[in-house]
């Protein structure tokens, strides 16, 4: 069983900056592809950015091209989620989560269906 603990939500003014991290309890983190999804209050879950296993592929979502970067440190068994001129639309809770399949090791998925394993969430809130 994998377990993923997120940590550096809160509370930030618009413009300002924040970074998440999550770190997973296994033996190596280093084959598997990770992602940062995030859900607002009455909003459906949607993915932000999305990282292969060696860190040079990424995907992110147009509302945050430009302002986020994911980023992964393999020896710590960490994904990061650096997020710059943080807008009130950015406020969610954020999830960081998984893929177990090393088929997708180098091309991460965009679906939040494929990945398998996901931490608790953490508040981030952005005012004006």
């Amino acid at each position: 069983q994998v377990q993923l603990v997120e940590s550096g939500g809160g509370l930030v003014q618009a413009g300002g900056s924040l970074r998440l991290a999550c770190t997973a309890s296994v033996r190596s983190l280093s084959s598997y592809p990770g992602g940062w999804f995030r859900q607002a209050l009455g909003k459906e879950r949607e993915l932000v950015a999305a990282i292969n296993w060696r860190g040079d592929r990424k995907y992110y979502a147009d509302s945050v091209k430009g302002r986020f970067t994911i980023s992964r440190a393999n020896a710590q068994k960490t994904v990061y989620l650096h997020m710059n001129r943080l807008k009130p639309e950015d406020t969610a809770v954020y999830y960081c989560a998984v893929d177990w399949d090393i088929r997708r090791s180098a091309d991460p998925s965009q679906y939040g269906s494929e990945y398998d394993y996901w931490g608790q969430g953490t508040q981030v809130t952005v005012s004006s």
